[in-house]
């Protein structure tokens, strides 16, 4: 059974940092790639960051995090991470990742498991 579980949320002041992880089980881990979106209640997702588990050149980033967020990956482990730092109000929302079988970026009908979420709120 494929899964995915995200953690690291948190509250977190105007410019501090988070580090969220996605811990992934039930597939082959190297052969597929991994996004992270996030979501504010009332709004449409928003795609973040994306990787190709099978290399470590194959990476995107929504400009509104570029320079501030960083996607990295522990193939061992399974697990895809999610640096973010300079957090900004606006960063807030629920994030959550989620599986691609196809390409990275990919439009989000692609993929075709996602994780419950995790809360990130930025505030003074």
């Amino acid at each position: 059974q494929v899964q995915l579980v995200e953690s690291g949320g948190g509250l977190v002041q105007p410019g501090g940092s988070l580090t969220l992880s996605c811990t992934t089980s039930g597939f082959t881990f190297r052969l597929y790639y991994i996004g992270w979106f996030r979501q504010v209640p009332g709004q449409e997702r928003e795609g973040v960051a994306c990787i190709a588990n099978s290399d470590g050149d194959t990476y995107y980033y929504t400009n509104s995090v570029k320079g501030r967020f960083t996607i990295s990956k522990d193939n061992a482990a399974g697990t895809v991470y999610l640096q973010m730092n300079n957090l900004k109000p606006e960063d807030t929302a629920i994030y959550y990742c989620a599986m691609a079988r196809t390409r990275c970026p990919a439009p989000q009908y692609e993929y075709d498991t996602w994780g419950q979420g995790t809360q990130v709120s930025v505030s003074p």
